[in-house]
């Protein structure tokens, strides 16, 4: 497993030499903000001010490091986590509360609650159900390559998409035919309830690539430096014509999996406090207090600052009109069927 950063926080390795001193502490920041925005979010859940939130405690690194290792013509395969890739890739933050709000200014109208997409920034909209958006993936990665574009496909998933038949199809056909896509797996140990001892008899899930085809790498997903480095590497050999590549990201779920989920049940507390002693941010953060480009009056000022940011966004999303009902059906027909019609008649007129 490759790994720069100790847990530590000690250099162990070479990161990429495009790391420069600015780009490494605003992987932090970045990591921070997401983290900040993990707490708010789960904080003015439980008030039913917004919908279902799957929190990335734990995960920032894998996030944050695959996110700044892309460019901004690359096409992002999120799933319902990646909010720290999203504010990598720079999303406005009112956008993503208009978004959790589904008021009349957010981009998806309503449709697909909690996740997130837009065009414009090379976001694809992803689906609730795991591995379903590889092959879009790899679709969209082999028209790039058709139309000779040098952007690549990214795509998110985690340790259980690996046991569906949708990853095994797309990752079948990136092998035979080559397109510019990479899979990135955020192996968090568990999908929902089933640990990762369940999902495979594979002693890593990396290897499994190399059934297809693919090239593989393993990377200590809690190093930001390794992730970065890793990605960067074999994203620009993947756009230079090199096919493409799978990385396993091994890191660790702190939180629930969404807040309708309650993690106590399924694995004990001591597991999760062995995970904590591995918290990407404390790694980076001593890393980075050691080199003396980032110290406590910094971090406290950039939280203030990125919460009173959060917190304008999310009275501006709060104080923003609900979508009007008609918006259900906006985006779905091309010609919308009549009981449809009828039924949207009879729900406005006993609104």
């Amino acid at each position: 497993m490759i790994r720069i950063l100790s847990p530590e926080g000690a250099l162990e390795g070479e990161p990429d030499p495009s790391l420069t001193d600015d780009r490494q502490v605003q992987l932090l920041k970045d990591m921070i903000a997401s983290r900040v925005f993990d707490d708010w979010m789960l904080r003015i859940h439980p008030m039913g001010r917004v919908s279902r939130y799957a929190p990335a405690e734990g995960q920032e690194a894998a996030m944050i490091g695959s996110a700044h290792a892309l460019r901004d013509d690359d096409w992002i395969f999120p799933t319902y986590r990646e909010f720290p890739v999203l504010i990598a890739r720079r999303v406005p933050l009112a956008e993503l509360e208009h978004r959790m709000f589904a008021n009349v200014k957010d981009v998806l109208k309503g449709h697909e609650i909690t996740l997130y997409g837009d065009k414009r920034r090379r976001i694809v909209v992803g689906a609730g159900g795991v591995s379903l958006m590889t092959p879009i993936a790899v679709g969209m990665a082999m028209a790039s390559k058709t139309l000779g574009e040098k952007s690549i496909s990214f795509i998110y998933l985690g340790d259980g998409a690996t046991s569906k038949g949708d990853f095994h199809e797309a990752i079948n056909f990136a092998g035979v035919f080559k397109p510019p896509v990479i899979f990135f797996c955020q192996n968090n140990q568990w999908a929902i309830s089933v640990p990762i001892q369940r999902q495979t008899r594979a002693e890593t899930i990396a290897q499994k690539a190399t059934a297809y085809g693919v090239r593989s790498a393993r990377v200590d997903g809690n190093d930001v430096l390794a992730v970065y480095t890793v990605v960067h590497r074999l994203v620009e050999e993947c756009r230079s014509g090199g096919g493409p590549a799978f990385i396993e990201a091994v890191t660790y779920r702190i939180g629930p999996h969404t807040t309708a989920d309650d993690p106590r049940r399924y694995r004990s507390e001591e597991e999760v406090t062995q995970w904590r002693r591995l918290d990407p941010i404390d790694r980076m953060r001593r890393y980075l207090k050691a080199r003396e480009l980032w110290d406590d009056d910094m971090e406290r000022k950039f939280v203030e600052e990125f919460r009173e940011e959060l917190k304008k966004a999310t009275e501006e999303a709060e104080s923003t009109p609900p979508a009007p009902p008609r918006v259900i059906l906006e985006d779905v027909y091309a010609r919308e069927p009549w009981h449809i019609l009828e039924e949207m008649e009879e729900l406005l007129s006993t609104g």
